[in-house]
């Protein structure tokens, strides 16, 4: 069983491979995921906003979210929590989920809504998913190398090699990707 608990911010899920990839990692049992229907909402709100899905898709979305990562909502009264928060105020939502849940990471790219000075008081830190995966990775590489392995198997429309998966999450986790490479480099041309 996990021990790391980690929330992870609506901008984390919002890309595809990213969320891929720290999904594959929970299910691993690499860290125990904790999330709110209002992180949730956010996500499906800006898939819909961007074009990148339709209602229905991000709908379909987050269906498959509750259905496979039912253990993930946050049930405990976080809500009562969120005045107190001392972080960004469209944020602190996710501060309460947090500490309700006794995590000790908010995975997110926005640290500026996140000051240490506002998680301190609950043991809790903020990272980006770069910094979170480069963590996973040293928890436990061989999972790391095998969930970017059985992402690239699992993708079929355009095929993709796992150094194409890591080229893909290169924007978002450039030093995991870097600590990966290594790992995958042989299978390059595995197509």
């Amino acid at each position: 069983m996990a021990t790391l608990t980690a929330v992870l911010d609506a901008n984390v899920l919002f890309p595809a491979s990213l969320r891929d990839t720290l999904l594959r990692a929970t299910e691993r049992d690499i860290f125990r995921l904790q999330w709110t229907p209002e992180i949730l909402e956010e996500v499906r709100r800006n898939l819909v906003k961007t074009g990148k899905s339709t209602k229905a898709q991000a709908q379909r979305l987050l269906d498959t979210f509750a259905a496979f990562f039912p253990h993930a909502f946050i049930v405990e009264a976080y809500q009562s929590l969120i005045p107190t928060m001392q972080n960004d105020a469209k944020d602190r939502h996710v501060l309460a989920a947090a500490v309700a849940c006794g995590a000790q990471v908010i995975v997110t790219q926005n640290l500026r809504d996140f000051q240490s000075v506002a998680l301190a008081p609950y043991g809790i830190v903020a990272e980006t998913p770069d910094a979170f995966l480069v963590r996973l990775y040293h928890l436990d590489t061989a999972a790391m190398v095998a969930i970017i392995t059985a992402q690239a198997e699992d993708l079929h429309n355009p095929p993709l090699t796992a150094s194409d998966v890591l080229d893909v999450l290169q924007h978002h986790a450039p030093a995991f990707t870097n600590l990966m490479r290594p790992h995958v480099v042989a299978k390059k041309n595995d197509r």
